[in-house]
């Protein structure tokens, strides 16, 4: 963690690496390469709102070193009193920008402005789990819509009572991933089946993942390391949904990774689906990959982002969450499968902000 000192010396330095910045982006050499122009342009964005944070604890901190030599040069106790209430005022401020500031020097996820790919599938507990992924996939959908964000379904397998063995799903808007990526793991529900006639609660398990889109450019695919099988569609039961062969199976031999999509009537759609989640979870695996080599920086984040890790708790009876990483319990069942996630998402931002903030 920075003392004031550091914080301050690495602040300064920043305000000269933006005052160059701003050269650079007046240079018409840089102005006619569009990709540098765009690069530097974010760039740019990122440390105006840093320097302007900072320019906002300095005035705060010069505010109060003025006031408390008035107060040592004016004995008129009104005056004092001016000085006093001043003080009063501008230290708050200059403490919380302090706060701030840390962590508007953290390093960016590349991911965290990615849109996501989000796989919910149904784990222990039969059609009450199917049931519990449809609540889990009505609870991201209803949250994504208050975000502005747009939700569509990529490949949806209906269990027959209404719940789902598995659904996935795309989101597409800002910084999703920033928002999203302490969502993968194991979800539990415990509650009372409408099926159950003695009133015996159950616990059933969902999992979720969810994965950055990767572009084309992120996750190379060679196509003769793809087997591509086509088939006819079917719903619950197995019926025939489709009399063509518009189904799609890929199979990534390398990896060993299959995707299936048959949610569109066009093969070329559902083709295009099945690519897309294909990228997505080659480019994970590469993730983990590097994760696992990253043991130690792993340990520091909040929760490991492995599908195995159960990481919360829907307790119906008693109305309650409870994330166990960062254990927080809200008493707001109803409202966060509502959609109501920004409690339990910016405690989990924050968290993980401290987590990482120790290791600097």
């Amino acid at each position: 963690m920075f003392d004031v000192n550091d914080l301050e010396a690495k602040l300064d330095k920043l305000v000269k690496k933006y005052k160059k910045l701003n050269s650079k982006l007046s240079d018409p050499e840089v102005i006619n390469d569009s990709a540098k122009y765009q690069k530097l342009l974010k760039k740019h964005a990122k440390l105006k709102k840093i320097v302007d944070k900072y320019k906002e604890y300095k005035e705060a901190k010069a505010g109060i070193k003025e006031a408390e030599e008035m107060m040592e040069l004016d004995d008129d106790p009104e005056m004092q009193a001016l000085f006093e209430e001043e003080i009063a005022e501008l230290k708050p401020k200059k403490e919380k920008i302090q706060e701030q500031l840390p962590v508007m020097l953290l390093p960016d996820d590349p991911n965290d402005e990615k849109n996501v790919i989000v796989e919910i599938r149904a784990g222990a507990g039969g059609d009450e789990a199917a049931l519990f992924a449809a609540d889990l996939y009505r609870m991201y959908s209803r949250y994504a819509e208050g975000k502005g964000w747009k939700v569509e379904i990529m490949s949806a397998n209906e269990s027959g009572t209404g719940g789902f063995k598995e659904i996935i799903f795309t989101i597409e808007g800002t910084d999703i991933f920033k928002y999203l990526k302490y969502e993968s793991g194991v979800h539990r529900v415990q509650r009372v089946p409408s099926t159950e006639s003695s009133g015996r609660i159950h616990t059933s398990t969902a999992t979720v993942a969810v994965l950055p889109e990767a572009e084309e450019v992120d996750v190379e695919i060679n196509s003769n390391d793809l087997t591509i099988d086509t088939f006819r569609s079917s719903g619950p039961g197995g019926q025939s949904v489709n009399t063509t062969d518009s189904a799609i199976r890929i199979t990534h031999n390398p990896t060993g990774l299959t995707v299936s999509c048959q949610d569109e009537k066009s093969q070329h759609k559902n083709k295009s689906k099945a690519m897309r989640i294909l990228r997505a979870r080659l480019q994970e695996k590469k993730e983990q990959e590097k994760q696992k080599e990253r043991a130690e920086a792993r340990k520091s984040q909040v929760g490991t982002g492995d599908r195995s890790e159960k990481i919360r708790t829907y307790n119906f009876p008693q109305g309650r969450v409870s994330d166990h990483r960062i254990n927080l319990t809200l008493h707001q069942l109803d409202k966060i499968l509502d959609g109501d996630l920004d409690p339990i998402v910016e405690a989990l931002i924050e968290e993980d902000n401290v987590k990482r903030l120790e290791k600097i």
